[in-house]
């Protein structure tokens, strides 16, 4: 890590703050997020919450995977959390958070099958599909395949069913969330049930990935995101496990749900001509917008779906950074894309890194990371969210996913990515 912010440095000798910014985020994550357990796992905390999110714990630690091949104390933390995230799934694969251990601590009160392990239950495809997607970048980028045993493919072969079950939401899933006294985004309508779907190939999710219910029950982005990690299931099951049958499950239910993003999924824009919907339900209702969390619509070529020079990605990305999408906002210090998770006009930091990688201009990759600069309200760190007229005014004093979203950004600027094949 010293040898990597010491390279960072000498690429950008003219600029100190960005410098200084990438290693208090990188220290900052290891020091105060990662637990390594006694029996060899990892658990990673988002940050101010003593709780463990498979999305937000593997988006933590994705920046390190570029010294994993070179560092066998990364590369076993890496290996750690994803054996602590696969037994997470197999406690619970509906759940999105986890407890350090079984102490009944989180959202106990909730009305769905909560156990003591469980802080939160609320189900976001996002949460299957990011501990595949490390354990296959983890092989990618340090060689490693001790990941890939029985846990790992037990958890697989759930991961497949749960989402082949939810593809039937309305008939085949018993999956139910409440929870009261609360916003209308912390729960589902329909007695936990959802907005009604019809079924379209793709598989259902309760949940976007900042925790808000879905509109609609297709989240588009995130099915997107599970078409990915099934391909890289394929894979391993072919070139590692010699595993033919799981192989053809994950190449079947990738087809369908492939096929159903094309069908449902796109929409013709007056403006913009055919663009990719967020959210569909399969009845007719399509959600136009974007969110600020990944997965989403601006991360496509991020997540591995469609290059970022893909014209249907492009007039998308053209109506998602205007006023179009309801959740872009442009004021005295910044525009970018923010969240209904956080108050109207706050843009969020993950959103801009996001946008930085997906660009096919480097003029726009540097306006984005002098804006990040500018806008850390002397903290030197990166925060959930921050009002587009005064930076001063943010959501979360740190938040590690974020500044590991920066990290990122700054690493590909200086010519240092993850390798993703």
């Amino acid at each position: 890590m010293k040898k990597l912010a010491s390279n960072v440095k000498s690429q950008l000798s003219d600029r100190p703050k960005l410098a200084e910014m990438f290693e208090k985020c990188m220290a900052n994550t290891w020091n105060t997020t990662l637990k390594r357990m006694a029996n060899g796992t990892t658990f990673v905390i988002t940050g101010d919450i003593p709780a463990m999110w498979l999305r937000d714990s593997a988006a933590q630690v994705r920046p390190f995977l570029i010294l994993a091949s070179e560092d066998e104390e990364i590369a076993d933390m890496i290996e750690g959390l994803v054996q602590r995230q696969f037994a997470c799934i197999q406690l619970d694969p509906y759940a999105n958070a986890f407890n350090e251990e079984g102490n009944g601590n989180g959202h106990q009160e909730d009305l769905t099958e909560m156990s003591p392990g469980v802080w939160e239950r609320k189900y976001e495809i996002d949460s299957l599909c990011y501990p595949i997607q490390l354990s296959y970048l983890l092989w990618k980028n340090s060689g490693r395949t001790s990941q890939f045993n029985d846990s790992f493919v037990k958890g697989v072969e759930r991961i497949i069913a749960l989402w082949t079950t939810e593809q039937n939401h309305e008939s085949d899933s018993k999956y139910l969330f409440q929870r009261v006294n609360c916003p209308p985004t912390d729960t589902l309508t329909r007695e936990g049930k959802g907005a009604l779907t019809a079924y379209t190939g793709m598989t259902w999710s309760g949940f976007r990935p900042s925790d808000d219910a879905c509109e609609y029950g297709y989240l588009v982005p995130a099915n997107m995101f599970a078409v990915v990690v099934l391909e890289y299931v394929c894979e391993i099951a072919r070139e590692i496990l010699r595993d033919q049958e799981l192989e053809l499950k994950a190449r079947k239910l990738s087809e369908q749900i492939n096929k159903g993003i094309s069908q449902y999924g796109i929409v013709d824009h007056p403006e913009f001509g055919s663009v990719y919907a967020y959210e569909v339900d399969g009845r007719g209702q399509v959600n136009l917008m974007d969110d600020a969390n990944v997965p989403s619509l601006l991360s496509i070529p991020y997540l591995g779906y469609v290059s970022a020079d893909d014209p249907l990605y492009k007039n998308t990305r053209a109506l998602i950074l205007s006023s179009n999408n309801p959740y872009f906002f442009v004021g005295k210090a910044a525009a970018g894309i923010g969240s209904p998770h956080t108050p109207s006009r706050y843009i969020w930091p993950i959103a801009l890194a996001i946008q930085g990688m997906t660009s096919t201009s480097n003029a726009e990759q540097e306006s984005l990371l002098n804006l990040l600069e500018k806008t850390d309200a002397g903290t030197g760190f990166m925060h959930e969210g921050f009002h587009v007229d005064n930076p001063n005014e943010f959501t979360r004093p740190w938040f590690s996913w974020a500044n590991m979203m920066f990290c990122e950004l700054l690493l590909m600027h200086c010519g240092m990515q993850v390798k993703r094949s």
